[in-house]
């Protein structure tokens, strides 16, 4: 399986292809199951690795965001959101991953 993912996801898709194909599998049934809409599913997504404090998860889902069409200040936003249930120290992390895509 050729693959175009960046780091440790891509080296998992070349390595076991029919575990990624079922981890594929289940985030488009999921994405399927409720009435959000793409841009909705992918703030939420980014909320999601904010708040796991995963900084890859952060960048992989801004560059996604970007490129749906979904502008850097409300990328951004989505990082000032997490200051009241995340605080401070995690939604300035946050803010500073975000950075690191939309000012490349």
């Amino acid at each position: 399986m050729s693959s175009d993912l960046p780091g440790a996801a891509g080296a998992l898709s070349e390595k076991h292809p029919t575990v990624w194909e079922a981890y594929a599998a289940l985030g488009e049934a999921t994405a399927h199951a409720g009435d959000l809409t793409e841009r909705e599913r992918r703030l939420v997504k980014l909320a999601l690795a904010i708040g796991a404090g995963s900084e890859g998860a952060v960048h992989s889902h801004t560059r996604r965001g970007l490129e749906q069409g979904i502008s850097e200040a409300d990328l951004h936003q989505v990082a000032l959101l997490a200051i009241g249930t995340l605080g401070l120290p995690r939604a300035v992390a946050a803010g500073t991953w975000i950075a690191d895509v939309t000012d490349a």
